[in-house]
């Protein structure tokens, strides 16, 4: 009779361990895949074009956290979910890159580009102009008009320390600080154009040079004609002259507010008045406005010409002399242009 071999028991535990194990790369395999899937889908969610219709500014306050955040981008119409959002930006380790600031969000941008604006800090960028030849208390008037601006001018700057341009603002921005970098860009440029000045100027400082730059400011409008308004006050320098200009007798008396009117023989006769050059040799006391950098470069290098005199010539611009005769006969020019618009009607 033969005996039958007993079982192994090692098979059948080997046999369960190998279930088990493939019971569990499968589960490992299903929730990487769900992983992965989730992961594709809330990445597509983070991309996919955000729901306003239309360009929005957002302005995120300082101090905001990313959840205050996430709910102000939703409840202003930007963003469809704060929750993917936040978790968004919270796995990229970026809350604490968020800046504060005025935002302009583009039409349909997704979560994504949104995240990327914010971090960036390319805030909403406001031009404030000034146009050539204000006086600092007109500058600074324009300052307070500009909202997106902050805080008082404790004081008006100095007439002439000023360089009149477009600048960009942020909202938030003080207006001391709008003062501040257009007194800075007044010496930079000066340090730019000073050294490469024209020899034997009339004047020894820049202060002088800015002086009569407001002269050569208030005079034209035209950047085209300011070396040769330049180049005839400099010559009336070299040779003694008075400059004979009428916008100084003007700041004069209303410290550079128009005055509505022509002047009279007797503010012309004024020697009280020590901005009149009609009356006072050389140039007057300070600057009468804050002249652009036409005015500026055009003084520093005027026009070779041995203009003497110029006065308007109808069309906004003006002919210029080399003798009084000549200018006589201009002025009888402009004279009669003016009784002919007087008789049309002001035409």
């Amino acid at each position: 009779m033969s005996e039958t071999p007993a079982p192994k028991s090692g098979n059948g535990l080997a046999k369960f361990f190998t279930g088990l194990l493939v019971v569990l790369v499968v589960l490992a395999l299903g929730a990487l895949g769900a992983l992965y899937g989730g992961y594709k889908w809330f990445e597509a969610e983070f991309a996919e074009p955000g729901p306003a219709a239309e360009e929005t500014v957002v302005l995120l306050p300082r101090g905001a956290g990313l959840i205050r955040i996430a709910q102000q981008l939703e409840d202003e119409g930007v963003i469809t979910d704060r929750r993917i959002f936040r978790i968004a930006v919270t796995l990229d380790e970026g809350d604490r890159a968020l800046r504060a600031g005025e935002y302009r969000i583009p039409a349909g941008a997704s979560m994504a580009q949104i995240y990327e604006l914010l971090r960036s800090g390319q805030t909403v960028q406001h031009p404030v102009t000034f146009a050539e030849g204000l006086t600092s208390a007109m500058i600074v008037a324009v300052l307070n008009e500009v909202e997106v601006l902050t805080g008082e001018i404790a004081e008006i700057p100095a007439e002439g320390t000023l360089l009149p341009e477009t600048y960009l603002v942020t909202r938030g921005t003080s207006r001391q600080d709008v003062i501040d970098r257009m007194a800075a860009a007044q010496t930079a440029l000066l340090d730019e154009l000073w050294p490469a000045r024209a020899e034997n100027l009339p004047f020894d400082t820049r202060e002088e040079a800015i002086i009569l730059a407001s002269v050569v400011e208030k005079e034209t409008g035209i950047a085209s004609e300011r070396p040769e308004v330049a180049s005839v006050f400099v010559n009336r320098l070299r040779r003694g002259m008075r400059l004979e200009s009428d916008p100084t007798i003007i700041y004069g008396i209303s410290r550079g507010e128009p005055l509505g009117r022509g002047l009279r023989r007797s503010e012309i006769d004024n020697t009280g008045n020590a901005w009149n050059t009609y009356q006072i040799a050389g140039l007057p006391p300070t600057p009468i406005a804050n002249p652009g950098r036409e005015s500026l470069a055009a003084v520093l290098n005027p026009a070779e010409t041995s203009a003497l005199f110029f006065v308007a010539d109808g069309t906004g611009g003006h002919v210029f002399a080399d003798t009084y005769a000549q200018h006589l006969r201009n002025v009888a020019q402009w004279r009669r242009i003016e009784r002919e618009r007087r008789s049309n009607g002001g035409r």
